[in-house]
C-alpha cells in the first residue's frame, strides 16, 4: 500500500488534515503525519518511506529527495514552489506539483487590506487617503491578480498588470489595462502589487529604477516572496523620497534599517500569512491530496512544475 506524508512544520488545521486523511484512504492509500517538527532530521527519516509527500513551506531539497528512496510526488500546497529543489526532484524522478489558485482569494484579500492600511497610515489617526479612483498596477497576472483584480475595482481603483506570457486580450476582457512593459506599469500606478514567483529571472527585478518612478504618493505591495524585491534598491527610494511606501508580507533581510529610520512608512508581517485563512488551509490541503489520488490513478501531471 502507498503511503502519503503530510509533512508541515506549519500544521493544516484539524479539519484540513481529517479530509486529506479522508481522501487519501478512501483511495486505499495509508497517510503518514509529521507536524511541527524542529529538526531536518525528523522529516528525513519520516521521507524515508513515503510514496508521495504534501508539504507547505517546507523545504525539500537534495538531501530529503535523497533520502526518500520511493518518493514519486511531492505536492505544494500553495502557489509558491520555490521551497522545492526542482532541479533535484527532477533528477531523481520525482513529480513536483503546486495547487494553484487554491489560497488566491485569501492572498488577494490580504494585498487589498495592506493598501487600505497603508492608505489610511497604518491607521496612526491621522488623515489619509481613499483607493478610489487610484491606479493599481499588479506585476504578474495569475489567480491572486485576478482576485485582487476584482476586489479594487469594487474600491473604484483603475487597474492595470504587465504579465508577458498572459495574453493582454483576457485582461482587456476582465476589466484590466494591459500595459507594454514594467517600467510603464511603475510609471503609471501609484500602488503596485507584486504576484510573481522567485526564479532566476525574477529575483532583485523590482529595482531602484522602477520604483523611483512610481507616482507620488507610491506603494509597494508585497505578497509574494521578499526575493523578487532589490533591498538595496528600496532602500535608496526610501531614502531619496518620503512619501514612498512598503507594505510586505514578508520581512525583507534589512528589516532593521527599515525600522530605524522609517517608521510609519512600512508594515511587514511577523510571518507570511496570505495563505493563512481557514478556507484556504482547507481548499490547498484538499487539493494536494486529490492531485496525488489522481496521479498514482491515472498518472495525471496536470499541475507539475518540473520535467
Amino acid at each position: 500500500m502507498k503511503t502519503i506524508l503530510v509533512a508541515t512544520e506549519k500544521p493544516f488545521a484539524k479539519a484540513a488534515v481529517e479530509g486529506i486523511k479522508k481522501i487519501i484512504e478512501d483511495a486505499g492509500f495509508g497517510m503518514a503525519l509529521l507536524e511541527n517538527y524542529t529538526t531536518k532530521s525528523e522529516l528525513l527519516t519520516a521521507a524515508a518511506t513515503a510514496d508521495a509527500m504534501i508539504i507547505r513551506s517546507d523545504i525539500v531539497d537534495k538531501e530529503v529527495l535523497e533520502a526518500s528512496k520511493n518518493l514519486k510526488i511531492v505536492v505544494r500546497a500553495g502557489a509558491g514552489y520555490d521551497n522545492i529543489d526542482l532541479d533535484a526532484a527532477t533528477a531523481a524522478g520525482v513529480v513536483a506539483m503546486n495547487t494553484p489558485g487554491q489560497n488566491s482569494n485569501a492572498v488577494a484579500e490580504l494585498a487589498v487590506a495592506l493598501m487600505v492600511f497603508a492608505a489610511r497610515n497604518n491607521f496612526n489617526g491621522s488623515s489619509g487617503t481613499e483607493l478610489k479612483g487610484k491606479k493599481l498596477g499588479l506585476h504578474a497576472y495569475g489567480y491572486v491578480s485576478k482576485a485582487v483584480a476584482a476586489i479594487a475595482k469594487g474600491f473604484g481603483m483603475e487597474v492595470f498588470a504587465f504579465d508577458p506570457f498572459v495574453d493582454s486580450r483576457l485582461m482587456l476582457d476582465e476589466g484590466v489595462t494591459p500595459v507594454a512593459d514594467a517600467a510603464q506599469l511603475y510609471a503609471t500606478c501609484q500602488y503596485v502589487s507584486l504576484h510573481m514567483p522567485a526564479t532566476v529571472q525574477t529575483r532583485k527585478s523590482v529595482n531602484y529604477d522602477m520604483l523611483a518612478h512610481m507616482p507620488k504618493g507610491a506603494t509597494l505591495i508585497n505578497t509574494a516572496r521578499k526575493e523578487v524585491v532589490d533591498e538595496e534598491g528600496l532602500l535608496k527610494v526610501f531614502a531619496e523620497r518620503p512619501d514612498f511606501k512598503y507594505m510586505s508580507d514578508v520581512e525583507p533581510d534589512c528589516k532593521s534599517e527599515f525600522a530605524d529610520k522609517y517608521q510609519g512608512r512600512f508594515f511587514f508581517t511577523p510571518k507570511k500569512m496570505g495563505a493563512q485563512t481557514s478556507e484556504a488551509n482547507n481548499n490547498a490541503g484538499l487539493a494536494a491530496a486529490m492531485q496525488i489520488v489522481a496521479f498514482f490513478s491515472t498518472g495525471d501531471k496536470t499541475f507539475q512544475v518540473n520535467k
